[in-house]
């Protein structure tokens, strides 16, 4: 078989602020550079340090960001009113509300409590509704960059077989949406797996492209898929070891045991995650386009 093609999300991000510069080269002269709002509640290292990895992208392309920290202990009513500040603040075009949230707040009323044009994580109900529909407004970011590598790499999805590992609705039921949607580069059959799912490598074994993201380390092995599948590890998980560091991180899939099986596969870290950014800042982007036109 041939040698496996490494899905960079890496290279793929770079192209894409490459191409977005124009446009922010436009909405900058016009007046409006666009500008997001982070709300981070709570201590969680991983939230803190992807907060910053966002704030510093944003720095890099001459885009306007700002967090709102918020302590664990804060009340559901102080994290609305800041939301609702936020939604009639015309510096930012985006909010943004970092997840996970501590467990004494609703995700679903505070995800709701943004305004569905700034809502550029796409996880608002009427955004996902619009997703669902076929006329998206926000595609969440993860699966929006997901799309974009698949695009990147010229790898057509229309008429194979995807099988997705996970429901969530940050990545699983959304990618399961895009890559069915009867458009170029999808029109998948698409088959979602979860933790309700009996015999699981029946499935992922059917699989021209896999997409695991559901947060077990090296959940996927070689037993569990076919020669030259397609696998998109959405997966990032902080394993304890010997290094220096005293963790590695590792991917839903074992990437050893299947890189010489697979035709294509993507790296972590350095595969998904670097998308999640990029996608965001095309979303934010995207807002201020269409807050300024109106």
């Amino acid at each position: 078989m041939a040698e496996t093609l490494i899905l960079s999300g890496k290279t793929v991000s770079q192209n894409v602020y490459k191409s977005l510069q124009t446009r922010i080269d436009s909405l900058i002269s016009s007046g409006c550079t666009p500008g997001l709002a982070v709300v981070l509640v709570g201590d969680n290292s991983a939230s803190r340090i992807y907060v910053k990895s966002k704030a510093k992208r944003f720095d890099k392309m001459s885009l306007f960001s700002e967090t709102f920290t918020l302590p664990d202990t804060v009340q559901e009513k102080e994290v609305l009113s800041l939301i609702n500040d936020l939604n009639t603040d015309n510096r930012f075009h985006g909010i943004l509300v970092q997840m996970p949230l501590p467990n004494h707040l609703n995700d679903s009323t505070i995800i709701e409590a943004v305004n569905p044009l700034k809502d550029v994580d796409g996880f608002h109900p009427e955004n996902l509704g619009r997703l669902t529909a076929g006329h998206p407004r926000f595609v969440p970011c993860t699966p929006k960059g997901i799309m974009r590598i698949l695009d990147y790499f010229k790898i057509d999805l229309s008429g194979k077989h995807v099988v997705v590992l996970g429901r969530s609705n940050i990545v699983g039921r959304p990618i399961s949406i895009l890559t069915s949607l009867k458009q170029s580069y999808s029109n998948a059959t698409t088959t979602i797996c979860h933790s309700g799912t009996t015999d699981i490598p029946y499935y992922t074994q059917q699989a021209d492209i896999l997409i695991a993201a559901i947060g077990a380390p090296e959940f996927v092995t070689s037993a569990h898929i076919k020669e030259g599948a397609v696998i998109i590890d959405v997966g990032i998980n902080r394993v304890e070891d010997e290094s220096e560091k005293g963790y590695s991180l590792v991917g839903d899939v074992h990437f050893e045991s299947v890189n010489d099986k697979v035709s294509a596969i993507t790296p972590v870290p350095g595969g998904v995650g670097p998308m999640t950014i990029a996608m965001l800042v095309e979303n934010t982007i995207e807002a201020a386009e269409r807050l300024v036109s109106v």
